[in-house]
């Protein structure tokens, strides 16, 4: 069975890549909450089943905190606001833009 964690960084490295927000620093913070959430899946028997939906959540969060940048920008508005994770926790999680209630990508499609 793959590594949940790192399919999950896959996906979250494409977008970055897709909305051209890689660099040191961004790579960093992604290697981080990847890490920081090994605990949570080896603690929560169906936590693997649906963690990449808390780690996209878990990079905007450190992306914002540490970098003051709102990421990925929401085509739909010209970047006027940050695209949100749903399901934050459960499966097939996907960007989606809240002002407008419509489903953008899934994670991994941007």
């Amino acid at each position: 069975m793959p590594d949940p964690l790192l399919a999950t960084r896959a996906l979250l490295l494409h977008d970055l890549a897709a909305r051209e927000t890689v660099g040191v620093d961004v790579l960093a913070l992604l290697e981080e909450v990847v890490a920081g959430r090994r605990w949570w899946i080896e603690a929560w028997e169906g936590g693997a089943d649906v963690v990449a939906g808390q780690l996209a959540q878990d990079l905007q969060e450190r992306l914002l905190d540490d970098a003051g940048l709102r990421w990925p920008a929401c085509p739909l508005h010209d970047g006027a606001h940050e695209l949100r994770v749903e399901p934050d926790l459960g499966p097939d999680p996907e960007w989606v833009c809240e002002d407008a209630g419509e489903r953008v990508a899934p994670l991994g499609g941007l």
